[in-house]
């Protein structure tokens, strides 16, 4: 059976011990994953096995801000492996999957990032792909000597010239400057090497970078942005979307919004492939499934939920009974998202929850989509999105490691590519060429120069 629309994309994302909250307690997964370098080895290699597109790794520069009663009970960042450290490691255990690290454009400097990823698609054969992301945590900006993150709208402009710096650093060596030859004595060709001089109000980069060309040109760029301002960081720049959509509806227009801001930037709209997250449980039968569902649930701590449930909604709780619903009226948000607090409010309300009941919720989802079902029932869900052009494909989070991961590559992996739904092989030695993205050329080469 062949798909009308090719071939699906299709990441893994990793916390160390999976997507929920509570995924550390859980039987079959490993509880010290976020120092076990043994642990991301098997993973890594699971889901290279399955023929993944690319493995990501979140990451962020400081410890989660939070009442100390929910952060102890907590393994999201907390305490986990440096995302490049650890990339740099899994690119010697795999041959064929993309390697995903976070980076982040406001804490980090262009040169840095340009280095760093340049240094990791040398090391990896040409695999490796930059997630941006900007940083509106306040616990990250004091370890970088900030009272406060940099506004929405500054964090987003920042984000946009640092992108541009990056790419221009990529450039800093034409693919065929290091001649290497012993008998002139001759080691890089000098008319192939190019200074940036990047100057303007934030930013001073004179170049070039002391690290080749990457052999993909430039590794992937990735960003998760669904703000207005991340959707247009997206439509600019990125090659890959890990998007928060819940139903295919929202999904849907989310893929063409971006997909249309492509257009206007005069990118070609394939050149970028979303893949909405989605949190799966899945066991040989949906009752199976709903019961592994049940009980990672229940080892959910309420305090847990309910610090969960205050962040989405930007709302303290602390003061509040658990075991009553939301206060009414509940104080307006002053942070999260707003989309959050309605639709969780709504259901408090609708349903008569208690604190504890909702917080419950809130956090086995943490705003992500979640399936729970059947092998086949998994498949028809993903297949009915990705004919439907809602997305590319999927980021896969699956709720604990290794368990969740496993049931998902044993059991729904067999029937998408039975569908033709997914490869069966890879296409090529770089995440580029498995994606089905083009090797940019540097704004330097003839071809560059013709099309301006």
């Amino acid at each position: 059976m062949a798909s009308k629309r090719g071939k699906m994309a299709l990441a893994a994302y990793f916390n160390p011990t999976g997507h929920h909250v509570a995924s550390w307690q859980h039987p079959r997964a490993q509880a010290d994953a976020h120092i076990n370098i043994q642990h991301y080895v098997e993973i890594a290699q699971t889901a290279e096995k399955a023929k993944f597109d690319l493995l990501f790794l979140a990451d962020g520069n400081a410890v989660r801000s939070a009442h100390m009663d929910a952060l102890s009970r907590s393994t999201q960042f907390v305490a986990h492996f440096e995302p490049l450290t650890l990339l740099s490691a899994l690119a010697m255990v795999t041959k064929n999957i993309g390697l995903v690290g976070t980076a982040s454009s406001s804490w980090n400097a262009p040169y840095h990032i340009a280095r760093k990823f340049a240094s990791l698609d040398h090391i990896s054969g040409g695999r490796a792909a930059w997630n941006v992301v900007t940083s509106g945590n306040d616990a990250e900006s004091q370890n970088f000597g900030v009272e406060h993150a940099y506004a929405h709208a500054d964090r987003y402009d920042r984000a946009h010239e640092v992108v541009e710096i990056v790419k221009g650093l990529w450039d800093s060596w034409d693919d065929d400057a290091f001649v290497r030859d012993r008998e002139s004595g001759l080691f890089f060709d000098p008319e192939k090497l190019h200074v940036l001089d990047h100057h303007s109000e934030r930013y001073n980069v004179r170049g070039p970078l002391n690290v080749p060309r990457p052999p993909q040109g430039y590794p992937v760029i990735i960003q998760a942005g669904a703000s207005d301002a991340g959707k247009e960081l997206a439509g600019a720049t990125a090659e890959a979307i890990f998007s928060p959509h819940l139903n295919i509806d929202a999904a849907r227009e989310y893929y063409d919004d971006v997909k249309g801001r492509m257009v206007k930037h005069g990118r070609d709209p394939s050149h970028c492939k979303i893949l909405p997250g989605l949190s799966i449980h899945v066991r040989p039968t949906e009752k199976e499934a709903k019961e592994d569902f049940e009980y990672i649930q229940s080892l959910i701590h309420p305090m847990v939920g309910r610090e969960i449930l205050a962040s989405m909604l930007g709302v303290d709780l602390s003061g509040f009974d658990l075991d009553k619903p939301l206060p009414d009226p509940l104080p307006e948000h002053v942070g999260g998202s707003r989309g959050h607090y309605d639709s969780l409010t709504e259901l408090g309300r609708k349903e008569n929850l208690t604190i504890r009941q909702l917080g419950a919720h809130a956090a086995g989802a943490r705003g992500k989509n979640v399936f729970v079902g059947a092998p086949e029932q998994v498949a028809d869900y993903m297949e009915e999105w990705f004919e439907g052009n809602a997305c590319d494909g999927f980021t896969i989070m699956p709720p604990y490691i290794p368990g969740a991961l496993d049931d998902f590559c044993e059991l729904v992996m067999p029937i998408l590519k039975d569908r033709g739904l997914f490869r069966t092989a890879y296409e090529g030695s770089t995440l580029r060429e498995n994606l089905g993205l083009p090797r940019p050329a540097s704004r330097y080469s003839k071809e560059a120069k013709a099309a301006e």
